[in-house]
């Protein structure tokens, strides 16, 4: 989630006041109409208004001209964006917030709009929650269990920039000097093993996944250059065996996607395949222990009942009791994200 989005979620989810101030619906009706934000946040992406804001219009009317639309539409849209906090006004003219500047002007290294309209097309099945959360007869992975390569391309193009920032970002926390082979369990773009072998010549690196998946993987591996140390392995890390000689685990950005007993079983797994003195490190969006918060691994887990899946969100707690009960020594939680994902990594003893 970006900065923006996070304050958003925090304005609009205070709690009711308790210091005698009058109860209102004020914050049950926000919440209610919240969608309207994400629209706005999507549409402003996808009509490209943010880049043209950066490149100088900055006026209802500028704006327009820039994007072809009426000035009503774009005033309509820009007071909405002002409202969210994801543009600034000053004299009369509108700048973008500093992380829609950095994240959401097209053509900028960091430029993230993909990922942020990855998820619309859920939108029509987000209204028919409640007809979702009837439902008793889930699936192990839900959605995931007909995949095409055409879906799975989708997927990954979108979670592709993000990954990649994830990737550079875990090779500065994580100490790879003298380790020799990773397994990336549902590795997807294979970002982080990417990044790894760019990073550590000495580094070759593994990435599990579905068939349609690892043809999609190949691509991102060949545009990188490092298709001599990295490959994609066809796997369905739920119920095939792993690798053996990888002395690194890596398993990111899938943990809502599964059930307790799964994700337990495929630590297990990763414990046992892995060398004497191996590592693993699962990046997740985890709960606190008391399973109210963040808002972003509470979406996460709730969104699996679109897909129908037996997936959820995992506090810290019961990812660390994982770790302990595959048998992995010096279990600790380490901030990835700040409320957004959490590393929790372990070791296997020698």
């Amino acid at each position: 989630m970006t900065v923006a989005a996070s304050r958003i979620m925090t304005q609009q989810n205070q709690m009711p006041p308790t210091d005698g101030a009058p109860v209102t619906t004020v914050r049950l009706q926000n919440i209610a109409q919240s969608y309207g934000q994400s629209a706005a946040l999507m549409a402003a992406v996808e009509v490209g208004m943010f880049t043209a804001i950066s490149k100088g219009a900055g006026t209802y009317e500028e704006v327009a001209k820039a994007l072809d639309i009426h000035p009503t539409n774009a005033e309509r849209l820009m007071v909405m964006l002002c409202a969210t906090g994801l543009l600034e006004k000053a004299q009369g003219r509108h700048r973008n917030a500093p992380d829609v500047e950095r994240f959401l002007v097209e053509g900028s290294p960091g430029y993230m709009g993909p990922w942020i309209t990855f998820t619309k097309p859920q939108w029509n099945e987000w209204g028919r929650l409640g007809e979702h959360i009837r439902t008793r007869e889930l699936k192990v992975m839900g959605a995931i269990e007909t995949f095409t390569v055409a879906d799975a391309r989708r997927y990954h193009n979108a979670t592709y920039s993000i990954g990649m920032g994830a990737g550079r970002r875990f090779v500065r926390q994580v100490d790879l000097a003298g380790r020799k082979r990773i397994m990336d369990i549902g590795g997807g773009s294979g970002a982080y093993c990417i990044v790894a072998a760019k990073e550590h010549a000495g580094i070759s690196a593994v990435v599990l996944d579905l068939p349609v998946v690892c043809e999609v993987t190949r691509e991102f591996i060949a545009e990188n250059g490092v298709a001599d140390r990295v490959e994609a392995q066809a796997c369905d890390f739920t119920r095939d065996p792993f690798p053996a000689g990888c002395d690194v685990a890596i398993m990111a950005s899938n943990l809502p996607m599964y059930s307790r007993e799964i994700i337990a079983a495929v630590i297990r797994k990763a414990h046992d395949a892995l060398l004497p003195g191996g590592e693993m490190h699962l990046i997740g969006e985890t709960t606190n222990d008391e399973r109210t918060g963040p808002w972003g691994p509470a979406y996460w887990g709730l969104g699996q009942a679109i897909g129908d899946s037996l997936g959820l969100a995992h506090s810290e707690a019961d990812v660390i009791g994982y770790f302990r009960a595959a048998g992995f020594a010096d279990v600790g939680v380490h901030e990835f994200i700040a409320g957004s994902l959490s590393r929790i990594a372990g070791t296997k003893a020698k």
